[in-house]
């Protein structure tokens, strides 16, 4: 990858290396400063510094730069910033194609234009996480490898010029037997918990070398952690949606074989005596509960024809923050509607010219069928709109999925009728009725036919609705493993130094160096030490090398 040069000491060095690999001397422009040296690598040449960069090499070159991983982060937080603004699509129980624009006006409506309504599903937005995935496994590679490299081939008796182009140095004439010295010093600081390696009158002393690897550890939790966020995206992988049951119901939780069965709700409110007086006279909770029946389907699950055959797998009184969970499946409790609701009405057919009525048929509001036999007259069911409103377009469509106002097109077909049917749009609530103009809506078909209700004893009333926050997460665990192993190179980096101490005496002479990646004075400090027990007196202060010491 890299050409070699030649150093004295015989190794062989990558252009682009500022420090020789083995001996520690200063190379090409280095070798004219007096500046203290730069120890990141020992000099080590990285692969981003490849002279005359192929392709290959100018992407590594982009996604190795610690600038364009700042820039990559800063884009992906901007972007989950503006994906918090409003609801997301999948926490909606309504069509998000008009509940942006109703809910938030024109701001609204762009917002889901531009696709930020399902943020951290889109394409681009996993492209980021990507992205960034790529920037930290290159920028650790890139920095890790000649790391390791200059730490595990650590040379002892390092260049003169090496060690007095430290940030702490010192230099000093000595007398007496030059190897009992350095070995009198590598004793004490084997007593603040130095390893201490010897080759004759040189002498390395190092300690904590571990934390180096901190970050490294670090950026392999992040890995493991956007890997984990990626693998969401993963169909069963993870879900988080709610569900509306009706007391008594059972519906499918989509996405799973299971169906949740909201067997009883009750609700039970603070009386006037336990309100503030701002607050009296109101309704409100204390405590709301679902018991919850969790099934699992054994056979016929996706078959339309023909119902489900299910089997009881748990059951739990699902309160706040004490959510029903099974296999990893968790239902929390959301929220509640005890307003009844229409569950099924059994209207008649009235011919106005004759005063004749057929019926009843039975129309359930959620799930009706798709046809109804009534006496000579036959009704197919065209649209269903779960909460009817008029488009811009003049067509009718629906604001939800909940039978907020809910209204059926159907095409009625039999005597007195043109070939083919007519198509009769009939809502079940009179309210609705009254404010949409039915007959309007149904003329001229109106002035000869009515679809209408007789009586209350024809209208069925629902229970309480519960609302259920449905989750599953397989990637959650992983997602806690990689920010534990994220915040354990974290620890690594912050609280413990890498130290070294280079010593060698030559013709009397005693030269040290040290260098530490943080904490110059407390580095200081342990070579005042060390050199005061060896009968040296050092003012820590004065080893605080300005500049050029030979």
């Amino acid at each position: 990858m890299f050409q070699n040069t030649k150093c004295e000491c015989g190794h062989q060095n990558h252009i682009g290396t500022v420090l020789c690999e083995s001996c520690g001397k200063p190379l090409g422009e280095e070798l004219l400063s007096d500046e203290p040296l730069e120890m990141r690598y020992d000099g080590v040449a990285r692969r981003s510094q490849k002279a005359n960069p192929n392709f290959i090499d100018k992407i590594w070159n982009f996604f190795s730069s610690v600038k364009i991983a700042v820039y990559l982060i800063i884009i992906t937080l901007l972007a989950s910033i503006l994906g918090t603004i409003f609801r997301q699509e999948n926490l909606l129980n309504e069509d998000p194609a008009t509940y942006y624009e109703i809910q938030h006006g024109t701001i609204g409506k762009i917002y889901y234009m531009l696709g930020l309504s399902h943020t951290y599903e889109s394409w681009w937005y996993t492209t980021l996480l990507v992205m960034i995935g790529t920037s930290l496994v290159v920028c650790s590679l890139d920095r890790v490898l000649p790391l390791y490299r200059a730490l595990s081939k650590q040379q002892i008796r390092k260049h003169l010029r090496f060690i007095l182009r430290q940030k702490v140095v010192y230099q000093a004439q000595i007398s007496g037997d030059e190897t009992k010295i350095v070995s009198a010093l590598g004793e004490h600081l084997k007593k603040k918990r130095y390893r201490v390696h010897m080759d004759g009158t040189a002498l390395l002393a190092e300690k904590n070398r571990f934390s180096r690897w901190g970050p490294y550890i670090n950026h392999i939790g992040l890995i493991l952690f956007l890997l984990a966020v990626l693998a969401r995206s993963i169909p069963g992988f993870q879900m988080d949606m709610y569900v509306a049951v009706q007391q008594g119901q059972t519906v499918e939780i989509e996405g799973t074989s299971y169906y949740i069965k909201n067997e009883q709700f009750t609700v039970d409110y603070y009386t006037d005596d336990e309100l503030p007086d701002a607050l009296k006279g109101t309704a409100r909770a204390k405590l709301y509960e679902t018991k919850a029946v969790l099934y699992e389907c054994t056979a016929n699950c996706n078959n339309v024809t023909q119902e489900p055959v299910l089997k009881e797998v748990d059951r739990h009184d699902i309160v706040m923050n004490d959510p029903l969970i099974y296999e990893g499946l968790k239902a929390y409790q959301s929220g509640f509607d005890a307003t009844p609701r229409l569950e099924a009405v059994k209207p008649v057919i009235i011919n106005k010219e004759t005063g004749e009525e057929y019926g009843p048929f039975e129309l359930e509001i959620r799930n009706p069928k798709t046809s109804f036999e009534v006496g000579p007259y036959k009704l197919e069911l065209h649209s269903q709109f779960m909460e009817f409103a008029i488009g811009e377009n003049g067509e009718p469509t629906t604001l939800s999925r909940e039978p907020n106002a809910p209204a059926y097109l159907f095409i009625l077909s039999g005597p007195e009728l043109k070939a083919g049917g007519e198509p009769y749009l009939y809502f079940p609530n009179q309210i609705d009725k009254l404010q949409f103009n039915q007959d309007a809506l149904n003329r001229p078909i109106a002035d000869r036919f009515e679809i209408k209700v007789n009586g209350m004893e024809n209208v069925k009333l629902s229970g309480p609705t519960t609302y259920l926050n449905i989750r599953k997460d397989k990637a959650l665990p992983y997602i806690w493993i990689g920010a534990t192993i994220s915040m354990i190179g974290l620890i690594m980096g912050f609280y413990w130094h890498h130290r070294r101490i280079w010593l060698r005496v030559d013709r009397g002479e005693l030269s040290l160096g040290a260098h530490t990646n943080k904490n110059f004075y407390g580095m200081r400090s342990d070579v005042a030490w060390a050199l005061g027990k060896a009968g040296i007196e050092v003012d820590p202060k004065s080893l605080d090398n300005g500049g050029n010491k030979t």
